[in-house]
């Protein structure tokens, strides 16, 4: 018997089709059964009244029953302690707003490492609800010599069992005719008796559970040494985290390298579209809100998106293979040490390409205040936006000499922004967690998954929906916001006869004019203010709002003739207080609007502007006079 994986169900059978629910611990390879079950057929939203996403996929069984497949976020109890634990645990109790409870709960198991899932499991019993236990990476465990009596843990835990592969879909059909059998039997579900644990019921679950994996697992007769013999290596203390560094040096190498090819395509074809559309149009109001507004706001945003791909690729490829939680485990101790807990170094690993990602990522973390301490500090990590204006300041006023025989003194600069935005996060982590919750970070414990090669075509699945995620999110914030810049930086009209940049004439102009005397101290004109306004709606659009300022062209050559005109008219001073103030500064109204959904109030986002804005301002106060006393203003 063989999935139809290529059947989709209509839309009418969509609602009419049976639901159930899979569950399982992080790194069980849960998401990778749902996307060998519900292939392309997918939906990404999220929860009602929560920020947590919900993945929910459509099939058609062997026998031709239509189901929707819902993928429940990562857990090791019922006892939840972050949004994602508490959108599983009403989902598997059936206390969903909105949702009716699955018809059948699939728990998703790595059989290679059971003993924490069995915790899970004997929740899941308590539950009532009609369960099949998954043994998913079986071959793995076979290959490794693990002896598991699959009849006995049936038996102990009161449910079925399927041994599954699903990166090769072997199994699926038979996981498939179990969960039928328990729907179609219909009187399996019994009285739900789970209710939050006690410490002494928790101690008790977790003998019982150690008593069923001792009973039912035995260990290989010739263990498989090559993962320790890898471990000793990869989490040696100092070898480890050579080799970690030496990784994420190629990829942000990758990021920065790879990503200029497709990114430039984006851009050209951008204005290219926005020169037409200025050549057909007649020049007016509806030329300027099509090609300035809509085509400008969606391009900001997908000018950025090979990046993205490039370090989403790269995450999800460690995830897979096993390397992406032994990364955590390195960085336990040095983020620790700043106040931040082990399951930030993803979070902030994905800011580097944009904070959006990096701060949606922070549900991961249990603790209410690990994981706010995590958003706080998140958009200090230099995202991919911060690039064209650090290039544009850095090639006008560094000169491109090399440094110790093989070192670009740019690229030197380049490395200390990037230093500074990482010293600061830990530093601020640092004051938060001192200052405001004081107390010890919560210990980071987790399993260690098995090595494993990473599947293609789960990886291209995941990094589809990644994709559409940062589209679907960022491209709401941005595009309206690009809009909001345009009408500011264009109305009112420049009077008749005037003779100087009409921005200068419009709302942004007049706001940079009345707070220019504000920035002065830290050495910025009126001009440099006005581009901090636009330049609000993403960091990048600075960039572009500094040649309007200035009254650059837009030919081929408009990029350099911005350079050399502000080598001209800045002092050394102001562009090292410049690039200062973007290290810092939160120049991005779609991470406040991603912290505004995260935290559900505008309180933290508030408090995020407030701070940064603060750190920005000293930052280039210092930067600017400390020039200046060196001789450099």
């Amino acid at each position: 018997m063989a999935l139809d994986t290529a059947t989709v169900a209509s839309d009418a059978s969509v609602q009419a089709s049976t639901r159930i629910a899979l569950v399982g611990n992080p790194n069980s390879g849960k998401t990778a059964l749902f996307n060998a079950l519900t292939g392309s057929r997918q939906k990404v939203a999220n929860y009602a009244g929560v920020t947590v996403e919900r993945k929910e996929g459509s099939l058609t069984t062997p026998s031709g029953r239509a189901m929707r497949v819902l993928d429940l976020p990562g857990t090791y109890s019922l006892r939840a302690r972050s949004p994602d634990e508490v959108v599983t645990r009403d989902a598997v109790l059936g206390k969903l707003e909105g949702e009716a409870a699955p018809a059948c709960l699939v728990c998703v198991a790595d059989a290679t490492n059971l003993r924490m899932v069995l915790r899970l499991v004997l929740e899941l019993k308590q539950v009532g609800r009609p369960f099949v236990l998954a043994l998913n990476m079986f071959d793995i465990a076979q290959r490794q010599g693990l002896r598991i009596d699959l009849e006995r843990l049936s038996q102990e835990i009161g449910a079925p069992i399927v041994t599954t592969v699903a990166t090769r879909k072997r199994g699926l059909p038979e996981l498939l005719e179990k969960v039928e059998a328990i729907i179609d039997a219909r009187d399996v579900e019994a009285e739900n008796v789970w209710h939050e644990p006690t410490a002494g019921e928790i101690r008790s679950a977790h003998a019982e559970a150690q008593r069923i994996f001792k009973a039912c697992v035995k260990p290989p007769e010739h263990p498989d040494t090559v993962t320790g013999k890898i471990d000793s290596v990869l989490l040696h203390p100092v070898a480890g985290l050579a080799i970690l560094f030496a990784l994420l040096f190629v990829m942000f190498q990758a990021v920065f390298t790879w990503a200029t090819v497709p990114a430039d395509a984006i851009d050209g074809a951008f204005a290219s579209l926005a020169g037409w559309i200025g050549e057909t149009l007649p020049h007016g109001l509806l030329a300027s809100f099509i090609g300035d507004g809509l085509i400008a706001g969606v391009g900001s945003v997908l000018v950025f998106l090979p990046q993205i791909l490039i370090l989403f690729s790269f995450i999800l490829l460690l995830e897979d293979s096993g390397y992406m939680a032994r990364a955590a485990f390195l960085m336990d101790k040095i983020m620790g040490g700043a106040g931040l807990h082990g399951r930030a170094f993803i979070p902030l690993l994905s800011s580097f390409a944009c904070a959006i990602p990096g701060i949606m990522a922070t549900r991961v973390i249990d603790n209410k205040h690990d994981r706010l301490t995590t958003i706080l500090v998140a958009p200090l990590m230099t995202c991919s936006a911060r690039i064209p204006v650090y290039t544009l300041i850095i090639s006008a006023f560094v000169p491109n000499h090399t440094v110790w025989g093989f070192l670009s003194l740019q690229g030197l600069v380049m490395f200390g922004l990037y230093a500074g935005g990482i010293v600061s996060a830990l530093v601020v982590s640092f004051v938060i967690r001192g200052v405001f919750w004081r107390g010890a970070v919560e210990p980071f414990m987790m399993e260690l998954p098995t090595y494993r090669w990473p599947e293609p075509r789960n990886v291209l699945l995941n990094l589809w929906t990644r994709a559409k995620i940062f589209l679907n999110r960022a491209g709401r914030i941005i595009l309206p916001l690009m809009v909001l810049v345009w009408v500011l930086s264009t109305f009112p009209y420049p009077p008749e006869g005037a003779t100087g940049p009409a921005i200068d004439y419009s709302f942004a102009g007049r706001i940079g004019h009345l707070i220019a005397p504000l920035m002065q101290p830290i050495g910025f004109n009126w001009q440099m203010t006005i581009a901090l306004i636009p330049g609000f709606a993403a960091r990048e659009v600075a960039v572009a709002a500094l040649g309007t300022v200035y009254a650059v062209g837009g030919d081929d050559d408009a990029g350099t003739k911005l350079g050399v005109l502000l080598a001209g008219k800045w002092s050394l001073a102001t562009a090292l207080s410049f690039l200062s103030w973007y290290v810092f500064a939160p120049q991005c109204a779609a991470t406040l609007g991603v912290v505004k959904r995260e935290t559900n109030g505008w309180l933290w986002p508030t408090v995020m502007f407030l701070y940064m804005t603060s750190l920005a301002y000293i930052a280039s106060f210092v930067t600017y006079h400390v020039a200046v006393a060196m001789g450099a203003g």
